[in-house]
């Protein structure tokens, strides 16, 4: 999951295409083989998974800091608030939560082609991780 985030999450279809092109939004396979939406969320963007690879063997929070949380499941969670659109093509300036290790990055999103690049770090960007994730095609599985 992000950074093997993410990582990474409410119908079983993903969103239709932006009509201005290639955009960020949409739904974004991870490393682990789970899905990520990356949808609007009043003026900013955010990411929830909406299906959980059953390989990881896991279906809830079990490492959130918030020990009243780790019960909670992992499809439907929120994993990214806050990212503001600087192009169709990228978002910045939000946060991303990896359940894989608990831990909560400031971070950023980018369009590269095929792929959407997820820039996870604290403190200073040069001293993060990038992990690439690819576009889910429609009519893929969903927990929600």
């Amino acid at each position: 999951m992000l950074l093997s985030l993410v990582l990474l999450f409410a119908s079983a279809s993903a969103p239709a295409a932006d009509p201005a092109g290639p955009s960020v939004l949409g739904d974004w396979t991870a490393p682990d083989k789970s899905i990520v939406r990356i949808y609007k969320c009043n003026s900013a963007i955010c990411m929830k998974i909406v299906y959980v690879n059953p390989a990881i063997g896991h279906t809830t929070d079990g490492l959130n800091p918030n020990r009243a949380k780790r019960g909670q499941p992992l499809c439907g969670l929120v994993i990214g608030t806050g990212f503001h659109e600087k192009s169709a093509s990228r978002a910045e300036g939000g946060t991303m939560y990896d359940p894989e290790s608990g831990n909560t990055y400031s971070g950023t999103l980018t369009l590269d082609g095929a792929m959407l690049r997820l820039h996870g770090y604290i403190g200073i960007p040069v001293f993060g991780r990038t992990e690439d994730w690819r576009r889910t095609p429609e009519g893929h599985p969903a927990c929600e």
